[in-house]
């Protein structure tokens, strides 16, 4: 009887999966704001990769809210590097100023959707940005 195997709730594995992706963000995140700390893009598009995944998997539950968030967050940001990369042809110093208030906007919303999912809160309704 010690051994037997439990199966975990849906809600626990989903919101297991949740934090997983938003540590990934939020290393990618931290990474883009500190100069010379550039980690791998790869950790971002294995957290895409798990939000698109696991997405369906949380339909209707509060959850889906956060996997929603985060998927938006990583394409507003994306949006946002490649419509200013030309700045950084012109001149270095647009470019990077820009790039840092992206980085720092993208932050902000990883955090404050890590503080929601901790509270077991969803996020805003899905047509916010």
């Amino acid at each position: 009887m010690a051994n037997d195997i439990v199966p975990a709730s849906p809600d626990d594995s989903l919101k297991t999966w949740g934090w997983v992706s938003y540590i990934l963000h939020l290393i990618v995140a931290v990474a883009a704001v500190l100069p010379g700390a550039q980690v791998s893009i790869a950790l971002l598009l294995v957290a895409l990769v798990i939000d698109l995944v696991k997405r369906d998997d949380a339909a209707g539950t509060w959850q889906a809210t956060h996997f929603s968030w985060r998927i938006r967050s990583v394409l507003w940001a994306g949006l946002a590097y490649l419509l200013t990369s030309w700045l950084w042809l012109l001149l270095l110093v647009p470019g990077w100023i820009a790039w840092v208030l992206i980085s720092l906007w993208f932050l902000y919303r990883i955090v404050k959707g890590m503080v929601r999912m901790n509270a077991g809160q969803p996020m805003e309704p899905t047509n916010v940005v």
